[in-house]
C-alpha cells in the first residue's frame, strides 16, 4: 500500500479567503506527478472531505495537484476549529494512490 504523503514532496492545505480552503499536493519530479494525477480520484478526496462541491486543478508544468472547497464553517466563526485551514492537509495524507 502507498500512501500519498509517500509519494508527495509535500501537502499543504490554507485558507482562500474566508469562505474557501486550496489544498495543494506539490509532487516534486514529473514522475511523481503522474502517479498523484492517476492515482488519486476526485471522488475519493471529495468523499474523506465530506464535501460535493470539490474543484481539481492538474497543474502539469508545476507539478502540483490542487483542490479547492467551500470551508465547512466560515472562518473566524465560532463554529470555526481550524482558523487557518492547516489541518486539512493531514485528511489526505494516509490516502491510498
Amino acid at each position: 500500500m502507498t500512501r500519498l504523503a509517500d509519494v508527495a514532496l509535500k501537502i499543504r492545505s490554507k485558507n482562500a479567503g474566508p469562505f474557501w480552503l486550496t489544498i495543494d499536493i506539490f509532487c516534486g519530479t514529473p514522475d511523481a506527478f503522474t502517479r498523484v494525477r492517476d492515482g488519486l480520484k476526485t471522488e475519493t478526496v471529495a468523499a474523506r472531505l465530506r464535501t460535493d462541491a470539490l474543484k481539481r486543478f492538474d497543474i502539469a508544468d508545476l507539478h502540483v495537484v490542487k483542490f479547492s472547497l467551500p470551508r465547512p464553517d466560515i472562518q473566524g466563526t465560532r463554529a470555526d476549529r481550524d482558523m487557518h485551514g492547516a489541518s486539512f492537509a493531514n485528511l489526505l495524507s494516509g490516502l491510498e494512490i
